[in-house]
C-alpha cells in the first residue's frame, strides 16, 4: 500500500508542505502493535493504552536532545523588558535579536542578577505581611465579593474586569443599590496600629454624586452604612497613582467587639450615575504604635518587580561599554586583563525567571525584535505528536524496552538486549538528524586552510 494519498498538484496547491518526512504518533503505535505484539512475538499481549503511554514518554525524551527542534517565537521587546515563555516551553536553545538586515545577534545569559521575591520590611528591618489577599487582582476577583445595599439584581449595578492594570470597576447607573461595592474581609487586632494604601490607575466619577471611595467598615452595617470607618478621611478616589498610607488604630469596641472588618471599594451613588474606577496594589499592614516602625513612604512596588530587577532594567548594560571602563566587571581603570568574554559584547543579556514564567532582558534590548528558539516535549498539540522517519526505529526500541523493563518475569538478558538496541538506534537517529553534509564540511575545511597575511 502506497504512503502518498494525494497527487503532486494537490500537494503544491495545499499548505501541508514537507510533512512526508514525519510519521504520526498514531501510526507509530499502530505499527508497533502489528510488529511487536501477538502470539510468538516479544510481547504476547498488551493494552493499547499502555503502548500509548510509553510512546508518548519516548516522544518526550527524544524531543529533548535527539529530534530537531523547529519551534521559535518572535516578539518586539516592550518597555517592561520581559517576554512570556511559550505555552509548551521546556528549555531554550538560543535567544537572538535581528537587525534591519535580518541578521541575528546572539543574546547571552547572565548569572550576575535575578528577580528574587521581595520581602516587605519595616524601617527597622522587621518583616510585615499584606493582610489583603489578591491585592493586585492578578487572580481576577478571587478573595473579593461584589455586594450592595439592596438585594435586587446586583449584576445590573456593578461590572468588573481585571488585567495587568488591576481591577476596572464600573456601575451603570441602574438598579436600587445606592452604594454598590467590592469588598474583602480582614482580621485586625484590637489596639494595634495599621496603614492602608492603594494605587489608583484611573477614575471617572460621571456627572456627579460624589467621588468613589476606599474604606474599612465593620459591625452589622454594609455598603453606605457608616457603622465603623477607621480609614475614613483621605479615602476619596480622586488622585492618580500610589496613595499616601492612611494610618489608624483599630478599636474593637467600636466594631461590636468583633475583629473582622471589610476593605471595600465603593461606587458612591452608583444607582444614579455611571462611574468607573481602575485600582490595584492594595496594602494593609500592621505597624508598631511607637512611631519608629512606620513605612518610609507610600510607594507600592509591583509584586513581580524586586529591587534587584528594577535596578537591572533601569541601568546601562555593562556589555555596552566599548572602552571596557566599567566598575562592575573590570574595575582596574579600563585594563583588559581578567576580562570575562561573556561581557565583552554589545548584544545585551537576559535571564530566566522561572517563578513568573518570563524572560528578563537588559535595557539595550528594549524595542528590538527578539527570537526565542526553544525545545518542547512534542506533546503540545495533536499535530505536534509526530516522529521524523530518521528516528522511527528509535521510537520502536524505546517503547519495547520500556514495556519489557516494567513487566514481571521477563529475563534480564532480554531487557539488556533491547536496552542496547535502544541506545544504538537513538545514537543513529542523532547522527541522521544532525544533517551533516559532506560538501558543507569540505567548504568549512577550505576556509581553515586560508593563509594568514601579514
Amino acid at each position: 500500500m502506497a504512503l502518498l494519498n494525494q497527487t503532486q498538484q494537490q500537494y503544491y496547491s495545499g499548505s501541508d508542505y514537507g510533512n512526508y518526512q514525519f510519521t504520526s504518533l498514531k501510526h507509530i503505535i499502530n505499527q508497533f502493535i502489528v510488529a511487536y505484539v501477538g502470539e510468538d512475538k516479544i510481547i504476547p499481549k498488551i493494552k493499547r493504552t499502555d503502548v500509548q503511554f510509553h510512546a508518548m514518554r519516548a516522544l518526550q525524551e527524544l524531543s529533548f536532545d535527539t529530534f530537531k527542534s523547529c519551534k521559535s517565537h518572535e516578539i518586539e521587546v516592550p518597555s517592561s523588558l520581559t517576554m512570556i515563555l511559550p505555552q509548551d516551553y521546556v528549555n531554550y536553545i538560543k535567544l537572538t535579536w535581528s537587525d534591519s538586515a535580518g541578521i541575528e545577534h546572539v543574546i547571552y545569559p547572565t548569572s550576575k542578577t535575578s528577580n528574587p521575591s521581595k520581602i516587605n520590611q519595616n524601617s527597622d528591618g522587621t518583616y510585615y505581611s499584606n493582610l489583603i489577599l489578591n491585592s493586585d487582582f492578578q487572580n481576577g476577583i478571587e478573595n473579593w465579593s461584589l455586594i450592595g445595599s439592596s438585594s435586587s439584581g446586583l449584576s445590573t449595578q456593578l461590572y468588573h474586569t481585571t488585567s495587568s492594570d488591576g481591577l476596572l470597576l464600573s456601575s451603570n447607573g441602574l438598579g436600587s443599590a445606592s452604594f454598590p461595592l467590592i469588598q474583602q474581609n480582614v482580621t485586625l487586632v484590637d489596639g494595634q496600629t495599621y496603614q492602608l494604601s492603594w494605587n489608583l490607575v484611573s477614575f471617572d466619577n460621571g456627572n456627579g454624586g460624589g467621588p468613589s471611595k476606599v474604606f474599612l467598615f465593620g459591625g452589622t452595617g454594609t455598603g453606605g452604612v457608616n457603622s465603623y470607618r477607621p480609614a475614613s478621611g483621605n479615602n476619596n478616589l480622586t488622585t492618580i497613582g500610589p496613595q499616601a498610607p492612611i494610618e489608624f488604630t483599630f478599636d474593637a469596641s467600636q466594631n461590636n467587639g468583633m475583629n473582622t472588618m471589610s476593605i471595600a471599594v465603593e461606587m458612591t451613588n452608583g444607582n444614579n450615575f455611571v462611574k468607573k474606577v481602575e485600582i490595584k496594589d492594595f496594602l494593609l499592614v500592621r505597624i508598631n504604635n511607637d512611631g519608629n516602625y512606620g513605612m518610609s513612604d507610600g510607594t507600592i512596588v509591583d509584586s513581580n518587580d524586586s529591587t534587584t530587577w528594577s535596578n537591572y532594567k533601569s541601568g546601562t548594560p555593562s556589555e555596552n561599554q566599548d572602552d571596557y571602563q566599567d566598575d562592575t566587571f573590570w574595575p582596574m581603570a579600563g585594563e583588559r586583563y581578567g576580562l570575562d568574554p561573556q561581557h565583552a559584547q554589545v548584544n545585551g543579556s537576559f535571564y530566566m525567571d522561572c517563578n513568573t514564567g518570563k524572560i528578563h532582558f537588559s535595557s539595550n534590548i528594549s524595542g528590538k525584535t527578539v527570537i526565542l528558539e526553544y525545545i518542547s516535549d512534542g506533546l503540545g498539540t495533536d499535530e505536534e505528536m509526530q516522529v521524523h522517519k530518521f528516528a522511527e526505529e528509535a521510537m520502536y526500541k524505546w517503547i519495547v524496552y520500556a514495556i519489557l523493563s516494567t513487566r514481571m518475569g521477563i529475563p534480564e538478558y532480554i531487557i539488556n538486549r533491547y536496552k542496547k538496541e535502544r541506545f544504538a538506534e537513538t545514537r543513529k537517529a542523532k547522527i541522521r538528524l544532525s544533517n551533516i553534509k559532506l560538501e558543507e564540511i569540505t567548504q568549512i575545511l577550505r576556509g581553515k586552510s586560508k593563509q594568514i597575511k601579514h
